[in-house]
């Protein structure tokens, strides 16, 4: 009898057991995370090479390129530079030319316009706010939002003879969230940069 009972006491509390050990508690999953990034010192330095017909000031972190992507169009395209922040793995491509016949101020901010709208498929928004230095530089900032080729992108010019334009590249697939911070501080020093141009003949 006692035998009995503790069998069915055994047997009672093995299916308790496995009953208990197939709840299942609600999962949760992790948010995505990303690296922390370490950004660099901010100090600047000047471009100001005497063939070029603009100086400004850029970070001490980033190194000039020359821009060999038109190498066989010297005539055209003698002053157009990239601005590598090899760190933070991007780049901010700067194309310079001089207002002329061949190059009128409306042609080129028409191409300036559409250059920076061609992101705007894959955009959530894009700013357009207008800047004025006192070193007779003026023009409009493009910021544009989301998962863009190139969120950030400016032209300058003084209407009469120079016309700059920059625009920010990173060395990854677009994702609006991972880039973010570096697009922050980023547009921080070419916004430095602009800041501190000047046409230099």
């Amino acid at each position: 009898m006692i035998h009995s009972y503790m069998k069915f006491v055994f047997v009672g509390c093995l299916i308790s057991l496995l009953f208990s050990s197939c709840d299942t508690e609600d999962f949760t999953p992790k948010q995505r995370g990303y690296y922390k990034i370490e950004f660099p010192e901010r100090t600047y330095v000047t471009f100001n090479q005497e063939s070029y017909p603009y100086s400004f000031e850029f970070p001490a972190y980033a190194s000039i390129e020359k821009d060999t992507l038109f190498f066989d169009q010297k005539a055209e395209n003698p002053w157009w530079i990239n601005i590598h922040f090899k760190s933070l793995g991007g780049k901010v491509y700067l194309s310079y030319k001089i207002i002329n016949a061949a190059n009128p101020l409306k042609k080129l901010l028409e191409d300036s316009y559409q250059m920076s709208h061609f992101h705007t498929k894959k955009a959530d928004y894009i700013n357009e706010p207008e800047f004025h230095t006192p070193n007779n530089v003026h023009g409009i900032y493009y910021d544009v939002g989301g998962n863009a080729a190139s969120a950030f992108q400016f032209f300058a010019t003084d209407s009469v003879k120079h016309f700059l334009r920059g625009a920010l590249y990173f060395d990854a697939t677009p994702n609006a969230d991972s880039l973010k911070p570096i697009n922050e501080f980023l547009i921080d020093d070419i916004i430095h940069m602009v800041n501190t141009l000047k046409w230099t003949r």
